[in-house]
């Protein structure tokens, strides 16, 4: 029994412990409800204030804005107000001048009536003055003309005649001294000093041991080299040097690169020798149009071929009487410039005349005809124009002066070439001899190359052994000698050497 009451009243107290706690959590709840109401109704309040005081500062800031709209939309409209009244002013100026204008255009009209009736009136009274004088002295106009004239001049023909020469001969007096002074002002200022190209290059070496090496075992560098080259070596006791001797100033400019480049590389035998000279003749092409380039530069002779320009180009290696062609041709068409300029005549044709007049004369040595006829197929070929063709095509009387420029481009070429110390014309001789040389040789059949040496005393010739056997090779030398003999005029004797050499390359792969 006693353990029930415990349990029993073990359960009363915890149901009383529950319901006195659930009474207390109740009481702190509320309390903390109290607090929560109050501090709400505090922010309401707050909030609200803050809306009052923003929405007066919003109401000032509108009022302030709306204030300054205002203003502006006032001076927008006085300003327009005023543009609208100066618009309205300037119509009615422009209307005024319109009136005037209308008012002045008929008065021209009225006047220009009034002037076409004047005139028709005076014409009139010419008219009827004219039949008038010619019913009286019976003579038209024509005829009054005439014998007016034939009146005076049989009155005056002494005075006529006396005036007439009085102003030819002053006329020619004047021209003839007009004509001294453009020429004297041409030559003075361009009065360029003119070097005779030499027929020989020495090639300057390091040490006389590179001599053997040029010369070679036997002499087989040396003879490689000249035949490479078609030029003549010249190995003697000049310390510290080696001469090549050609009247070609292309093929001495070539071997000289090509022996310059052997003695730097050390390798001198006939194979580096040949692929040598291929390099040096490359890098003399790409002097030539250089050349011509800077040519047309200096000059300012623009809108050429450049096929044109490079053929130009070679005139550097060209001499004429010992006066390089293309210096000539330059100093020609500066000369020409200045000439056509003092006349009035068309600048650029008498320049670009006078710069390719001599074009022909950097391949007369390889195409038959004069330099002249040649050059004219060059440009023609080249599409130069015509103009220029007839500037240039005139310059040694073989065509007609068809253009003032073609007579100013001959002058040029007087010029440049008469002035003393121009040219010589020994050395130009000499040249012309050699050409003709190996144009003798050349033109047979069968022959590779020819190359006149030793200052044209051997003819070196180069024959095809396909096509030459050794006993054609003899009677060929002989025939050349007998040619030589019957179409030249030369001192002393000539050696001619036919070499033919038969050459089998293979390689080892």
């Amino acid at each position: 029994m006693s353990l029930k009451v415990v349990l029993l009243l073990a359960s009363i107290a915890g149901l009383v412990g529950i319901a006195v706690g659930y009474y207390l959590r109740l009481i702190i709840s509320l309390g903390k409800k109290g607090s929560m109401e109050l501090e709400i109704k505090e922010m309401m309040l707050r909030a609200k204030e803050d809306a009052k005081k923003i929405t007066s500062q919003a109401e000032e800031s509108a009022a302030i804005a709306l204030k300054e709209t205002r203003a502006e939309i006032k001076e927008r409209e006085e300003k327009l107000k005023k543009s609208e009244e100066r618009l309205i002013k300037k119509e009615d100026l422009l209307d005024k001048r319109q009136v005037d204008i209308d008012r002045e255009v008929e008065n021209i009209k009225g006047k220009i009536e009034e002037v076409k009736k004047i005139k028709e009136r005076v014409d009139s009274l010419e008219k009827e003055k004219k039949a008038e004088i010619e019913k009286i002295a019976n003579l038209n106009e024509e005829e009054a003309r005439e014998q007016l004239l034939q009146t005076i001049e049989q009155k005056y023909e002494d005075d006529l005649v006396v005036r007439m020469q009085k102003l030819q001969q002053y006329g020619e007096e004047k021209l003839e001294k007009r004509a001294q002074e453009i020429l004297s002002t041409a030559i003075q200022r361009l009065g360029n000093s003119v070097a005779s190209d030499a027929l020989t290059t020495t090639v300057s070496i390091p040490s006389d041991e590179i001599k053997g090496k040029v010369i070679g075992k036997e002499g087989r560098n040396i003879k490689a080299f000249e035949r490479a080259t078609g030029v003549e070596i010249i190995v003697d006791d000049t310390p510290g040097a080696i001469t090549i001797s050609s009247f070609d100033p292309v093929r001495r400019q070539v071997a000289r690169i090509a022996l310059e480049n052997l003695i730097i590389d050390g390798r001198i035998q006939p194979a580096k020798i040949e692929s040598v000279v291929e390099k040096a003749t490359q890098e003399i092409n790409k002097v030539i149009k250089e050349k011509g380039q800077q040519a047309t530069y200096e000059t300012g002779v623009i809108n050429l071929d450049p096929r044109i320009v490079a053929i130009l180009g070679r005139l550097h290696f060209r001499t004429s009487y010992g006066q390089n062609v293309l210096q000539h041709s330059i100093e020609m068409t500066h000369i020409a410039g200045m000439i056509a300029e003092e006349l009035g005549a068309n600048v650029a044709i008498a320049k670009a005349g006078a710069l390719l007049h001599d074009i022909g004369k950097a391949v007369d040595h390889e195409v038959q005809g004069t330099h002249v006829e040649i050059g004219r197929r060059i440009l023609q070929k080249f599409g130069a124009s015509e103009e220029i063709i007839k500037a240039m095509q005139a310059h040694h009387g073989e065509y007609p002066y068809e253009t003032v420029e073609s007579i100013i481009v001959q002058t040029a070429d007087a010029i440049s070439g008469a002035r003393p110390g121009a040219r010589r014309d020994s050395i130009e001789n000499y040249l012309r001899r050699l050409e003709e040389l190996e144009s003798i040789a050349t033109s047979l059949p069968g022959i590779e190359k020819a190359y006149a040496l030793q200052a044209g005393r051997e003819i070196r010739i180069f024959v095809s052994p396909e096509k030459i056997s050794d006993l054609d090779s003899r009677k060929l030398a002989r025939d050349i000698a007998i040619r030589i003999e019957g179409e030249l005029k030369y001192p002393g004797e000539i050696k001619v050497t036919v070499i033919r050499e038969t050459r089998v390359v293979d390689y080892a792969r």
